[in-house]
């Protein structure tokens, strides 16, 4: 997600708390969205449940920015749409991952793109990294080990491992943002309009090929009143009200302002899972869980 550079000096202390809040609150739902996710989906219906989710989301965003797709140069509809590909690559991994691991686990492995994309990108530059980050990744990593293997030491699951390549393909996602140069100058709600259509566009090819399931149609209507307040919870408020809720925030504040505030998701994840979820971590992975959320936040605190 792109945001606009923008200085925050001189917000009063009242303004700043009414413009965290609702940050807050988006990291507050992207945190549970995970367990919303395992909740209405299942390893048969990822691409249907992804199709319906974001195809409830896309025409809003179409008729909010019309005039900006308009403005679209060719290059930034090519960049935009290759982002799209590699989007939906991002939402399936997590999607399929979470179906296969705990949502307390998904939210706190994902959580290691903030590691990751420090690292990529000092391999790209040839900028090393501070040794205060070196550190707080070497931290994530073995809380993430510990997580992992809350009920003893055994090969991860292959929902965790899901979850990790999808952190992965996160940073890639935020790398090619950075280095696409049509893209810099391009309108943030235009630009993620065209990647989540051509995420949406993906997901529906899958979905149309032979043995892949259900049809996104077939699954909404066997949708009863808790699967669709489900699905409605991550299309409204984890995708359209969390994208406009950042666009209104980064401009009255900064973008490292609202980084630290969404990069408490993983906390509220663990929160959802064992409070709603009847999650347990078990010992170890109760201090792994600790050393990634310690590691990830002193890493994007160093890294400042």
């Amino acid at each position: 997600m792109s945001s606009i550079a923008v200085p925050s000096a001189g917000l009063a202390p009242r303004r700043a708390w009414l413009t965290d809040l609702p940050v807050l609150l988006v990291a507050v739902v992207w945190g549970a969205s995970y367990l919303a996710a395992k909740d209405i989906t299942t390893t048969r219906t990822v691409t249907a449940v992804l199709v319906l989710r974001f195809g409830l989301v896309v025409p809003v965003l179409v008729a909010a920015g019309l005039r900006g797709l308009r403005a679209l140069t060719a290059a930034q509809w090519r960049g935009a749409g290759l982002l799209g590909l590699v989007l939906s690559g991002i939402f399936l991994l997590e999607t399929y991952g979470v179906v296969h691991t705990s949502a307390t686990n998904a939210g706190l492995i994902i959580s290691l793109t903030m590691i990751f994309t420090p690292l990529a990108e000092a391999a790209v530059t040839g900028v090393r990294p501070p040794r205060a980050f070196l550190a707080a990744a070497a931290l994530s990593v073995a809380g993430v080990v510990l997580l992992t293997q809350g009920g003893g030491f055994t090969a991860p699951s292959a929902g965790d491992l899901l979850m990790l390549l999808a952190a992965l393909a996160r940073t890639a996602h935020v790398l090619c943002m950075a280095r696409v140069k049509a893209l810099r100058d391009a309108d943030p709600l235009s630009l993620t309009t065209v990647q989540l259509g051509g995420a949406v566009a993906v997901f529906a090819v899958l979905a149309a090929l032979p043995g892949a399931g259900p049809a996104p149609w077939t699954v909404a209507a066997g949708f009863g009143v808790r699967e669709w307040s489900g699905l409605l919870f991550l299309s409204v408020f984890c995708t359209l009200c969390a994208f406009f809720v950042q666009m209104w925030a980064v401009r009255r504040t900064s973008p490292s302002r609202v980084s630290l505030l969404l990069g408490t998701e993983p906390l509220w994840a663990a929160a959802a899972g064992i409070a709603l979820g009847g999650e347990r971590l078990g010992v170890l992975g109760l201090l792994g869980a600790v050393l990634v959320l310690a590691g990830t936040s002193w890493g994007r605190r160093s890294v400042v």
